[in-house]
């Protein structure tokens, strides 16, 4: 029972600045278990996938109205509110965004950007494309709470 217990409680889920830089360069997945704690790396390449009209009024996971013509961005573990450049490695455009909900759930993609994002990163007709994202500033992870 207290297994049981301990098991079901919250924990730390992530750091309140940026990653000490490394001297050696190390292959690894953009997110990596620490001690209960998840660990950042400031720059993450993979492929970007963008969202729309079905999501477009609803809340994201930080609380705010998803608007499908913002900059802004999903991904499954940075903290929310996360600054971003986000640049799309097959013409070499770039965007500041931020990241305002989890996603994306397909297997094989890292970043799910609005409709606006995708439209100026140029890859609204093809769908999906490769990306770099450089965290910019940290998020602190908060979610926004509406007054009703």
């Amino acid at each position: 029972m207290i297994l049981n217990l301990f098991s079901c409680s919250n924990s730390p889920r992530y750091r309140t600045g940026p990653s000490k830089p490394s001297s050696t360069k190390k292959k690894s997945t953009p997110a990596l278990k620490t001690k209960g704690k998840i660990k950042h790396k400031k720059l993450i390449k993979g492929v970007s996938s963008f969202y729309a009209k079905d999501f477009h009024g609803k809340l994201t996971a930080n609380g705010e109205v998803y608007d499908m013509y913002g900059l802004t961005a999903a991904h499954k573990t940075l903290p929310l509110n996360t600054i971003a450049r986000v640049t799309n490695l097959e013409n070499n455009k770039s965007l500041i965004l931020r990241i305002n909900d989890r996603g994306p759930y397909v297997k094989g993609r890292i970043l799910d950007c609005s409709y606006g994002a995708a439209l100026k990163l140029g890859f609204v007709s093809q769908g999906t494309t490769k990306v770099k994202v450089e965290v910019i500033e940290w998020g602190d992870g908060k979610y926004m709470k509406h007054l009703d």
